[in-house]
């Protein structure tokens, strides 16, 4: 599935209540997505960072959509040269 395909998932799936919710509180839900999966990072739980890593990326493309940003798009625009500071791939800088 491509970042535009998961991006669209997300908004069918749950666009509506994460807008009726607004960016702010959709932003929190984001943040807690983050924490739980920096503890499973952190406790070395490999069986649910897949799931905490799915969730991460769900909460920002509902964010992403929330402020019309299509991600795949923007994703291209910063990085297609490679590191965005010495355009280079790998990154040399410093």
């Amino acid at each position: 599935m491509s970042i535009q395909e998961f991006q669209a998932l997300i908004e069918a799936i749950y666009l509506q209540r994460d807008s009726a919710r607004g960016l702010e509180g959709t932003h929190m839900w984001f943040c807690e997505e983050v924490g739980e999966l920096t503890r499973a990072l952190r406790r070395g739980q490999t069986d649910e960072l897949e799931g905490e890593f799915a969730d991460v990326l769900a909460w920002l493309s509902t964010l992403a959509s929330m402020s019309g940003i299509d991600l795949a798009e923007a994703a291209q625009k910063k990085y297609a040269r490679g590191c965005p500071r010495c355009e280079r791939t790998p990154c040399a800088c410093a």
